[in-house]
């Protein structure tokens, strides 16, 4: 009775607490509500095109005794800086892109340079250090990352400190913020009455700052456990595994069946967005901490490697072979040239680059390359590797760009049913929508149109496209009658998404799939039908984010991680108590 009654008020100092936290949020909102004005609050800002601020004005006293730099707040007064209310005095001001004219004349990074260290700790002063950070948990960051933490940490220039907490959760940073999409700003609390915290901004900062500083460094486990896995992929799931799996002491070896290491990090997202330099820079730590990687092994593959081999050589197996099949468009006139999936044409775009930044002359470029100098380009389908293909084909100096997207205009603030904390799904400006409108004057996107048959001419060649209208109704698609146009077009990209892995590996190992043809492996646990082999990313899950791959590397390699310890108790059971991991006995260990 006793204990019971205990469990009862434990049960209910937790509740209050909760009830506290809650309260205490909601109080801070209304607070903030009454002096943002609503302008602010209804709008939503999801690009840095955008914001016409690029930093907050600030002054600094000529008095030797008080040099500490005073901020312009939003009331319009200077005063010193400070976190206590900086989600109400201050402005959201992201890192601003390079100008939209100057950048699409090169391949380097669209990022400038970033805010200095005062803007960089007044952005950081806007975290309100909430209660309960939805920016961290399942409505935000899938990897949970710290960010209240780190936030707090920067704004007191505790910046070793601030690298310490994110390289808890996040294994390659330097990749997050620059291409995640930032889920956590969309389910930050700032973001209910006004704009959220430049979280993905301050998380590259954290990291630049630390490669720069030298805090990067091969961290070599102690011991071995002398256990072995095959990671076969090396994108950003694979690279997760083979990371916390090397820490946990087991002997790692990567297999890529292209001829560089990073998947979708190296060929699927252009050098404008995230340099390969870094891809490089973290292969090159992970080869240093122990990890070995084989590349040309296209394992399961016609001339590749024998999967049944590698099984038979390793203790465990992790698939990460992401989902590569392309969404295709079965329409009259598909066939022929002139029409290319999205991931061939940026695949051969980054290879030449690779070449020729290395030095390799013209004439050793193979026919893969598909270029858009001077020609009509449309691209069919949204989302991130559509705005990859418009600002690729801008580089090309291609002579018009149209985008192609199904579905209605999104709006320009949250719709019923979308309310925060889930991602906003809300009209935005990315950067190759910008860079389209500095050089041609408008944006390039054409919603709410299908298209129904390429067009050719009598020699095959593509001439354009005819299209038409449609609307949601009821929750369908429906053509609008009466609504065909045609369009001028020489050069098509598919830019649809993907709808699966490829199937070779799974039919070798007689997997198990889901309805949508991803290897069948529940989430949280990851194992496949096969003893021994697991599967993460987006050959498991489907199509996501890069950030979502991180987390399903790291989940399959813990549960990999138990399922060597298992083996290793069975093979020591069976030696009559003698055998063991090598250095690797209690799971704190490591």
């Amino acid at each position: 009775t006793c204990l019971r009654g205990l469990e009862r008020r434990a049960k209910l100092r937790v509740f209050s607490a909760g009830i506290a936290i809650c309260l205490s949020n909601m109080l801070r909102v209304r607070a903030w509500r009454s002096l943002v004005p609503r302008s602010a609050a209804r709008t939503r800002v999801m690009s840095s095109e955008s914001d016409s601020l690029t930093k907050h004005e600030t002054w600094r006293d000529e008095n030797d005794q008080d040099n500490l730099p005073k901020v312009r707040k939003r009331d319009g007064t200077l005063a010193e800086l400070d976190r206590l209310r900086g989600f109400v005095d201050y402005n959201r001001i992201p890192d601003a892109y390079r100008d939209p004219l100057s950048r699409v004349q090169d391949w380097a990074e669209i990022n400038s340079a970033g805010h200095d260290p005062v803007e960089r700790k007044v952005q950081a002063a806007r975290c309100m250090d909430c209660g309960t950070p939805f920016c961290q948990t399942h409505t935000g960051c899938p990897i949970n990352n710290l960010i209240p933490e780190w936030n707090e940490l920067v704004f007191k220039d505790q910046w070793r400190e601030a690298y310490d907490r994110l390289a808890k959760t996040n294994n390659f940073p330097e990749f997050t913020g620059r291409v995640c999409p930032a889920p956590c700003e969309g389910a930050c609390v700032a973001g209910l009455v006004d704009k959220p915290v430049t979280i993905k901004n301050i998380e590259y900062a954290i990291i630049d700052r630390a490669f720069e500083e030298g805090w990067v460094v091969p961290r070599i486990p102690k011991t071995r456990s002398g256990m072995s896995v095959a990671v076969i992929g090396s994108g950003p799931a694979g690279l997760a595994a083979a990371d916390n799996l090397n820490q946990m002491g087991h002997k790692v070896t990567v297999f890529e069946r292209e001829d560089r290491v990073g998947g979708l990090l190296m060929y699927g997202i252009p050098n404008m967005k995230l340099d390969k330099s870094k891809v490089q820079r973290r292969q090159e730590l992970l080869e240093a901490e122990g990890i070995e990687f084989v590349c040309n092994a296209d394992v399961g593959g016609v001339d590749g490697v024998d999967i049944h081999t590698i099984r038979s050589n390793f203790d465990a197996m992790i698939l990460a072979v992401g989902a590569t099949k392309p969404r295709d468009i079965p329409i009259p006139g598909r066939e022929g040239p002139g029409i290319h999936y999205a991931m061939e044409f940026l695949t051969a775009n980054q290879k030449r680059l690779l070449m020729t930044h290395e030095g390799n002359l013209e004439n050793a470029w193979d026919g893969s390359f598909v270029s858009a100098e001077g020609r009509d380009v449309i691209v069919i389908g949204g989302g991130d590797t559509g705005t990859d293909c418009i600002g690729t084909s801008m580089r090309h100096r291609c002579k018009s760009v149209v985008n192609f997207e199904l579905m209605p205009r999104p709006p320009d603030s949250r719709a019923p049913g979308n309310e925060w904390p889930q991602w906003p799904k809300v009209f935005g400006v990315d950067y190759g929508h910008a860079e389209v409108a500095s050089v041609f004057g408008r944006d390039p996107r054409e919603y709410a149109v299908m298209t129904k048959e390429f067009l050719r001419d009598e020699e095959g060649n593509l001439k354009g496209l005819l299209t038409q209208d449609v609307q949601v109704k009821d929750g369908k698609i429906e053509a609008v009658p009466d609504s065909e146009r045609e369009w001028r077009a020489d050069l098509v990209l598919l830019a649809m998404g993907f709808v699966s892995p490829e199937q070779y590996i799974v039919e070798q190992l007689k997997l198990n799939t889901d309805a949508r043809s991803n290897i069948a492996a529940t989430y949280g646990e990851f194992s496949s039908s096969l003893e021994g082999v697991f599967a993460a990313g987006d050959c498991r899950r489907g199509q996501s984010l890069v950030v979502w791959a991180i987390n399903e590397g790291r989940g399959a390699a813990d549960k990999c991680d138990q399922y060597l310890r298992a083996v290793a108790d069975r093979e020591r059971d069976s030696a009559g108590g003698f055998a063991e991991m090598s250095g690797y006995n209690s799971p704190r260990d490591f």
